[in-house]
């Protein structure tokens, strides 16, 4: 008698969500953005003696090019990154553009497995968010863009060598994890080690992007958090 066929394998429940922040977990398109690409480009145009339509241009190049304005600074123009950070992340007032609803704080605390933020943002502006939102408890860490460094060099998202060792620092086979991002390109990073990936779209039109149809590296499309549950 033949046997029986055991079909397809399950894929492995996700053991670690980790969660981009801006445009993910908040409308950083009306809260923080119409603020901080101006800072970046304020202090370029200082640090580097450009003209503010030059400075803008180069910030404008540089996040195209290498997924993070600080990136191109870092390689062509010597600039120290925490400086950088720093100044371009003072965002006065800041707390009081922020906007959460009580129903997306209780849909991450449902979430089953272990849940981390993973921003190119630095520490100190991604802790300010989560405390204002009322996620700060929710999450069991924070990845920031001072944590992506891979043997002396800065890899932020989307770079899968970073995403390979933020998997073997939480101990988990990437299949084990999930990346929820607002960013497409992002999500092809994950992809290439093996991440599962979910799309947030929830404020795509805000930030002018089309929300098209499901790329095949793309494991799920959201709008609410509270779908991660289902």
């Amino acid at each position: 008698m033949a046997e029986k066929s055991s079909g397809p394998a399950r894929r492995p429940a996700v053991r670690a969500w980790l969660f981009d922040l801006d445009n993910t977990l908040h409308d950083a398109s009306s809260a923080v953005f119409g603020v901080l690409s101006p800072a970046m480009t304020d202090y370029i145009a200082q640090e580097l003696a450009l003209e503010p339509a030059q400075a803008d241009a180069l910030r404008r190049r540089y996040w195209q090019r290498y997924g993070a304005t600080l990136l191109g600074l870092i390689r062509h123009h010597n600039v120290q990154p925490a400086h950088f950070l720093h100044q371009t992340h003072l965002l006065p007032g800041l707390e009081e553009r922020l906007r959460c609803h009580a129903h997306d704080v209780a849909a991450l605390r449902r979430l089953p497995g272990r849940k981390y933020i993973l921003t190119n943002a630095p520490r100190a502006y991604a802790l300010r968010v989560l405390r204002q939102l009322g996620f700060l408890d929710v999450f069991d860490g924070v990845f920031s863009i001072e944590d992506m460094r891979v043997f002396g060099h800065w890899r932020p998202k989307p770079d899968p060598r970073m995403l390979q060792r933020i998997c073997v620092r939480l101990r988990l086979a990437p299949r084990q994890c999930a990346l929820v991002e607002d960013t497409l390109e992002h999500q092809k990073g994950a992809r290439r080690i093996g991440m599962r990936t979910v799309w947030m779209q929830r404020w795509a039109h805000r930030a002018g992007l089309r929300c098209s149809s499901r790329p095949p590296y793309v494991d799920r499309r959201v709008r609410r958090l509270a779908t991660l549950c289902r």
